[in-house]
């Protein structure tokens, strides 16, 4: 099978004809072998109803739905699990994304052998205020933190080759990184494309204000799994050690100058009157609870069952 179109959702019942129609057209003009797999994250509209009247007469039609709202990544998680194609095509639901751009991200990983091809929506028709300069912002900050340069890392129109869905775990809201989860599995080569953007023609935009705040605490929390997510002693314990080694060392200076006071008969003060004996106390206890923290992490990471993150109500087709 040539392709496999994964696009998650949710609640967006007026755009779906539209676009399952367009993509339609895409695949019978380039002959691909294909199935389209809609990801319904517990809409509460007619979504699913209209889905599962797509399957009723195209056998490549197929669905997951979710019996709440999970997020993205555990929508793309379920997919990716799915998804039979050779080259993966993420894109959104809310016509935003052109189906017209599938045979150049498709050619891209054929021919170009790229491992991953994300969208550029160089421009772009959202508020600028809202959307626009925030996402500016982001996209500076993931190219810094994480070495992969690209534009546009939340652009949902991706394509990819199957190996790399198959060995990346989404989760969270880490939708946003998955380029930066592919790099750190050893999928090196990663493209762009500038794509086509066009303007919400229904509903309203899913994007807030929460979604930013939450797209930078994620970037902090990838960058932390890359560097040290299996080995978290190594920054844990190399910090707590570090604390408790200076804690130790003052300790030893103020407990050898109090012998060297008393031995000379010279006048001294009470330990507790020193203020350096708080300073390495403290210190000391910080330590010891860093490299605790490290050490515990190794268990918990070594011990570790993945439970599912999200309950799927319906499927079709699979």
């Amino acid at each position: 099978m040539n392709l496999t179109i994964l696009i998650p959702l949710l609640n967006e019942e007026e755009s779906l004809q539209e676009l399952y129609t367009w993509i339609l057209k895409v695949m019978q003009s380039n002959n691909y072998s294909y199935e389209i797999l809609f990801l319904d994250d517990g809409s509460t509209d007619n979504s699913w109803t209209i889905i599962e009247n797509f399957a009723t007469t195209n056998p490549n039609v197929k669905g997951i739905r979710f019996m709440k709202n999970f997020g993205k990544s555990q929508a793309l998680h379920a997919g990716f699990a799915q998804a039979k194609g050779d080259v993966i095509i993420t894109m959104d639901a809310d016509l935003q994304d052109s189906p017209d751009e599938i045979p150049g991200l498709y050619n891209m990983i054929t021919q170009q052998k790229y491992d991953l091809v994300s969208g550029w929506k160089k421009k772009r028709y959202d508020s600028v205020v809202a959307k626009n300069l925030p996402s500016k912002l982001f996209n500076w900050a993931a190219r810094k933190t994480s070495g992969v340069e690209l534009n546009d890392f939340n652009c949902g129109l991706k394509a990819y080759k199957n190996v790399v869905v198959k060995n990346i775990e989404v989760s969270g809201e880490m939708h946003r990184y998955i380029p930066v989860l592919a790099k750190n599995a050893g999928f090196g080569k990663i493209g762009e494309k500038v794509v086509q953007h066009q303007a919400r023609k229904y509903g309203e935009t899913k994007f807030g204000m929460d979604r930013f705040i939450n797209g930078f605490l994620d970037l902090i929390t990838i960058w932390f799994l890359s560097r040290f997510g299996k080995r978290p002693m190594h920054l844990f314990g190399a910090i707590g050690s570090l604390m408790f080694v200076i804690g130790f060392v003052a300790a030893a200076y103020i407990g050898i100058s109090k012998l060297y006071h008393m031995y000379n008969d010279m006048k001294y003060t009470l330990v507790t009157n020193n203020p350096w004996f708080y300073i390495a106390l403290t210190t000391m206890i910080l330590g010891t609870q860093l490299f605790l923290a490290g050490f515990l992490g190794e268990i918990i990471l070594r011990t570790k069952n993945n439970e599912a993150r999200y309950k799927i109500a319906n499927q079709i087709n699979l």
